[in-house]
């Protein structure tokens, strides 16, 4: 699987720039880091509570 390299990083966040506009861009930025978060947290848990079960 090719890795993305600089270029098409960029040129991604200038079509999201694009779609959403600017004044967007921090809310979806905020959205985002706190799914990313609730993930972690979520897996984890899910981690911590199959480690309890196992002993």
């Amino acid at each position: 699987m090719p890795t993305i390299g600089f270029w098409e990083l960029v040129l991604i966040l200038l079509i999201v720039l694009l779609v959403f506009g600017a004044a967007k861009l921090p809310e979806i930025g905020r959205a985002m880091g706190k799914a990313v978060s609730e993930f972690k947290k979520s897996s984890g848990e899910s981690d911590e509570k199959d480690s309890a079960h196992k002993d």
